[in-house]
């Protein structure tokens, strides 16, 4: 678009302030400043863009030389979704983990320290936690990251989590509204349908939205998902019905709603993101998220003169515009108030805590996730890991590494490991090959929705029934093996609590 607008007049700076754009590189570049400078009140960070906490410190700072209450939001749900430690690994489980441990306390803790540590960062907005009810588990997207399929729990550890965080002075940002657990269809792909009535969207769906309102939650996501009893032609993020007349008026939410990533195929494969920005802040939304995948100054560009367009011409009322920004330096202001903030409740009494890491209250919260079954023996030598990966979803990427073979070789010295995928034409006989008489330890994730993972597991073990399974996503397949291993994430303290549980070393 070629719109000529000033980069001075109230137009354009509300329409930089209602975006949440991302960018390239491990420190603020020169674009990305002076549009800060001209009124940008967000910025959203990635694994690209991380190093270290220094580094992000650093980075942080300097965004903030520019503008003080600047937003800088991260997507760290903890578990497998982590940008903080992309490149190994979370220090915290994830939310099915928390959910299947289902102690509010101990959640409430680890969000608190999770917070902490983004604090420190500079970081103060969380696009966290999920608070999907995941009752299909043949999702492809949600999964782990949902605290479970029964809607009470989900609720109530969504609150706890909004809570912990936001005493740490981060904002939480509780997606995806209005419930993403049902679909079977990532929306980085294309546009999910749910296809149920109004009674189970409120019995269901819209339970741990409640909760999260009633806790305080800064900001709400919404989800780029078709739910027909609400909308029949608009997904969430672009439909008034569910941003204004459900969300708003119904529920009574006041803070700030911020969209799904925009780059995603749900909207940009079928309105683009110029016209699916403008519809959303129309339909309610006061924030757009996009730099997942398109990260420069032209994106940004692109959407701001769009959203000055449409309210030129009459498309977009400038009341919703300026009341969209308003409501973003209304969220930073919040965030000024809330550094320092003093412990959660439970913060500090938790067994184990490594201050300055996390480690210790993630470590604790893993251990106590685990689950095993079976009767068979634990490794009481050198092993051979087989890792069965299947492609990881986008929203958690595959740069993250998981499993269990790292920390199993340090415990157990001499171990191998290998991966199999399901490219590999005969992985039984390459896995009996490579473990040249060692016992397998198999490490799965989400099998039941793999059938190849699910055959080679099944040959495996009965070529080897003293195999030991480690399931690292949603156990809702049956147990294999003389011992099974259920985690409930695959963190990296997921994978440290696993290793241990394989050499039975007491939790």
């Amino acid at each position: 678009m070629t719109t000529l607008v000033s980069t001075t007049d109230t137009v354009t700076r509300d329409a930089l302030a209602v975006l949440q754009p991302g960018f390239t590189g491990t420190s603020a570049p020169d674009w990305l400043l002076r549009r800060v400078g001209e009124g940008l009140a967000s910025v959203g960070l990635f694994g690209r863009n991380v190093e270290s906490a220094e580094q992000l410190a650093a980075l942080t700072a300097r965004l903030r030389s520019e503008r003080e209450d600047v937003l800088v939001a991260i997507d760290e749900e903890g578990g497998d979704v982590t940008r903080l430690e992309v490149r190994n690994g979370s220090s915290f489980p994830g939310n099915l983990a928390l959910g299947t441990v289902d102690d509010t306390v101990l959640t409430r803790a680890v969000a608190w320290e999770l917070g902490r540590r983004l604090a420190e960062c500079g970081i103060n907005l969380n696009w966290a936690p999920s608070a999907d009810v995941n009752s299909n588990p043949e999702n492809p997207v949600i999964g782990v990251r949902s605290f479970g399929a029964d809607t009470g729990l989900v609720a109530r550890h969504t609150a706890a989590y909004v809570e912990g965080l936001q005493a740490a002075g981060v904002a939480a940002c509780t997606k995806h509204f209005p419930g993403h657990g049902d679909t079977a269809v990532d929306s980085h792909h294309a546009m999910p349908r749910i296809d149920v009535d109004l009674d189970t969207l409120h019995a269901r769906e819209l339970v741990p939205f409640r909760a999260a309102i009633a806790a305080g939650s800064k900001s709400v996501m919404s989800a780029h998902i078709l739910l027909p009893a609400l909308d029949p032609t608009r997904p969430a993020t672009l439909s008034p019905q569910i941003l204004t007349g459900l969300l708003r008026t119904e529920l009574g939410y006041d803070g700030l709603i911020v969209t799904d990533g925009m780059e995603m195929d749900a909207i940009a494969g079928t309105y683009g993101i110029e016209r699916g920005s403008v519809l959303a802040i129309a339909a309610g939304a006061d924030a757009i998220c996009v730099g997942g995948g398109l990260a420069d100054e032209e994106t940004v560009l692109r959407l701001r003169d769009a959203l000055v367009a449409a309210v030129r011409s009459g498309e977009l009322p400038e009341e919703r515009l300026a009341d969209a920004a308003a409501r973003v330096r209304a969220l930073a202001s919040w965030t000024q108030g809330a550094r320092g903030a003093a412990p959660g409740p439970g913060a500090d009494t938790q067994e184990g805590t490594a201050p300055g890491t996390g480690a210790g209250i993630g470590l604790v919260a893993a251990r106590r996730a685990v689950r095993v079954t079976g009767s068979g023996a634990p490794l009481d030598g050198p092993g051979h890991v087989a890792a069965f990966t299947p492609v990881a979803n986008i929203a958690v990427g595959d740069e993250t590494p998981w499993g269990i073979a790292a920390e199993l070789t340090r415990m157990m010295p001499g171990t191998t490991t290998d991966t199999y995928d399901s490219e590999r034409k005969s992985p039984v006989e390459d896995i009996l090959r490579a473990a040249d008489g060692r016992r397998v330890v198999a490490v799965v994730r989400d099998v039941h929705r793999h059938t190849w993972m699910g055959q080679a597991l099944d040959a495996l073990v009965a070529a080897r029934p003293d195999t030991i399974v480690v399931e690292m996503g949603l156990p809702k397949a049956p147990p294999r093996g003389a011992l099974h291993i259920a985690t409930h994430g695959a963190a990296r303290v997921c994978g440290t609590a696993a290793a241990e549980a394989v050499v039975g070393v007491p939790a």
